[in-house]
């Protein structure tokens, strides 16, 4: 397995960020610049399709938004990330040009080379900053990971396999039917 590029020699941060090259995506996670790998697969692809489009339908109407990559969220100055999926309940958080603060929901949809960050740096992060509920999407074992924030910390998470019917703990109604997502 390959891990995440890294940009080391220093603390980066959204100027940083800003002024990188177009055609470059990194994440800063703690200050830390992580690459974004290449286009992600096709598998990848049709997991995020198949969740978007449960998350749009769900959230039609209400006042909760979802959004899709690359769309930065802003957490702090040291601390910008490019989710494959969010919702964003609070209006004030959503600018022209990105969102500022913690969404709602966060999903990831990893690949081998970043399982590890999105398991360990992204979901202490996202801990820290208040997402209240974090998914992970596991398109190498068809599974899915749910956390939930409670008194500021993450518990032990909540397994669904494919076969099984994924619920959300904070949008009461959204249920979203696994074997679809991941094409069985």
């Amino acid at each position: 397995m390959t891990t995440t590029a890294t940009k080391i020699g220093r603390k980066f941060t959204w100027d940083d960020y800003k002024n990188w090259p177009d055609g470059e995506r990194w994440e800063i996670i703690n200050g830390d610049a992580y690459s974004m790998t290449p286009a992600p697969t096709t598998k990848h692809q049709r997991i995020s399709m198949q969740m978007t489009t449960a998350l749009v339908n769900h959230f039609r109407g209400k006042p909760c938004e979802p959004f899709y990559s690359p769309t930065d969220v802003v957490l702090d100055q040291s601390n910008i990330v490019q989710p494959d999926l969010i919702v964003v309940c609070d209006k004030s958080k959503i600018t022209e040009a990105n969102i500022q603060g913690a969404p709602d929901l966060i999903i990831e949809i990893p690949s081998p080379s970043t399982a590890l960050k999105d398991k360990r740096e992204k979901k202490e992060v996202y801990e820290r900053f208040g997402v209240k509920e974090y998914i992970i999407v596991n398109p190498m074992d068809d599974t899915v990971e749910r956390y939930i924030l409670e008194d500021g910390q993450y518990g032990r998470q909540d397994i669904f396999n494919w076969d099984e019917v994924f619920t959300s703990k904070i949008f009461p109604g959204l249920e979203i039917e696994l074997k679809g997502v991941f094409g069985k």
